[in-house]
């Protein structure tokens, strides 16, 4: 006789503190993955980028989420997301 699996959570209840996402650096980056156009201008020129949007929406930034984006210079999507990613971790 095969006995049944049980299902065992391991994910934890609880999560320990980590900062909070903003929808509008969610939506940036999801703009820049989908549109290789947006996602260039994000790279070359972050405050035009912010400034014009994507598909005629604007992003939804603090005044800090904004500089941090256009302090920024990165070579690729992978790397500005990492530097963003960094920036706020170490940020908290």
């Amino acid at each position: 006789m095969i006995a049944p699996l049980t299902y065992q959570n391991t994910i934890p209840n609880k999560f320990t503190s980590r900062p909070s996402n903003s929808s509008g650096l969610s939506q940036i980056f999801a703009a820049a993955v989908v549109n290789r156009q947006f996602c260039d201008m994000l790279l070359n020129d972050p405050s035009i980028a912010l400034q014009k949007g994507y598909l005629g929406q604007t992003f939804s930034l603090s005044k800090e989420e904004r500089d941090l984006i256009t302090s920024i210079r990165a070579k690729s999507l992978s790397d500005l997301a990492k530097q963003v990613n960094r920036s706020l971790v170490n940020g908290c």
